[in-house]
């Protein structure tokens, strides 16, 4: 009657192995490295009231992921500023952009030890830095409401990680304080509400994967149809949950997200100029 998820766990390491079963506790999945190999084992996961699939993706695999949503990112970009527009292909291959760069952040903040480590203080402190240094082109390259508004992708990202943490943290005050970040922040961040919801929810299917979660997740993707007039988007879903039955072995390069972002908006406005 139970739902079998994988626990991959280094042998002889006590403290790890504590996390992993406080993580088992919660019903998470834990994946870990041992001495470079991957061992596995099987384990009965506490809440069984789901047959839902569990997302489990390997490193190379996610970055593969961040490279195909950077690409998609940039032909979108080019069709928007310098094509005019012209190339209504590139601009449905784009609507998928959002939805995998929010699967890889959640997937990330998801881990069953991403709190304890420090995880969302990282993220969310990167995500910050970049987006302020992004500001600048993104507002050269002009479309923005008052000249500034919406604040860039990062910001979503950020106002989703915010939330995240937020919410794993618990406790009464700090979810009134999670929805307070999101209905502010979703109302200033590229993609609004439904960008920020489409974080949250991959992040939340992440941890604890349910059929309700899969829907609201597939709700918020579609409810990004309100900012991109199409429903392209959906089409990232079926890849990331195919993304679980491939092994990608892709060097993972951890600063190229945020390096490459801001670069390529300055590229894009000199040779648009």
């Amino acid at each position: 009657t139970g739902l079998k998820g994988k626990l991959l766990m280094p042998a002889g390491n006590d403290s790890v192995g504590r996390w992993a079963e406080a993580a088992f506790e919660r019903g998470d999945c834990v994946i870990l490295k041992d001495g470079g190999e991957l061992k596995q084992r099987t384990m009965l996961m506490r809440r069984m009231n789901t047959k839902a699939p569990i997302v489990v993706v390997s490193s190379g695999t996610l970055e593969a992921l961040k490279w195909l949503g950077l690409g998609l990112m940039t032909a979108d970009h080019v069709n928007k500023f310098l094509l005019n527009a012209a190339v209504p292909a590139l601009f449905a291959a784009g609507r998928l952009a959002l939805p995998i760069f929010a699967f890889v952040l959640a997937y990330n903040l998801a881990q069953a030890n991403a709190l304890a480590r420090g995880a969302f203080k990282r993220v969310a402190l990167r995500l910050a830095a970049v987006g302020v240094v992004s500001s600048a082109p993104f507002i050269a390259l002009g479309g923005l409401g008052w000249g500034w508004w919406p604040i860039n992708v990062m910001g979503t990202l950020l106002v989703a990680t915010l939330c995240a943490w937020l919410l794993d943290l618990g406790g009464r005050w700090r979810v009134a304080l999670a929805i307070m970040v999101l209905v502010v922040g979703g109302s200033s961040v590229e993609f609004w509400w439904p960008g920020v919801a489409v974080c949250l929810c991959a992040w939340s299917y992440c941890r604890r994967p349910s059929w309700g979660m899969l829907a609201l997740w597939v709700g918020s993707v579609i409810a990004l149809y309100a900012i991109n007039h199409n429903l392209w988007a959906l089409a990232a879903l079926p890849l990331i949950f195919a993304a679980a039955h491939v092994d990608v072995t892709v060097p993972r390069a951890r600063y190229l997200f945020y390096a490459y972002y801001p670069s390529h908006l300055a590229i894009v406005w000199m040779l648009e100029r």
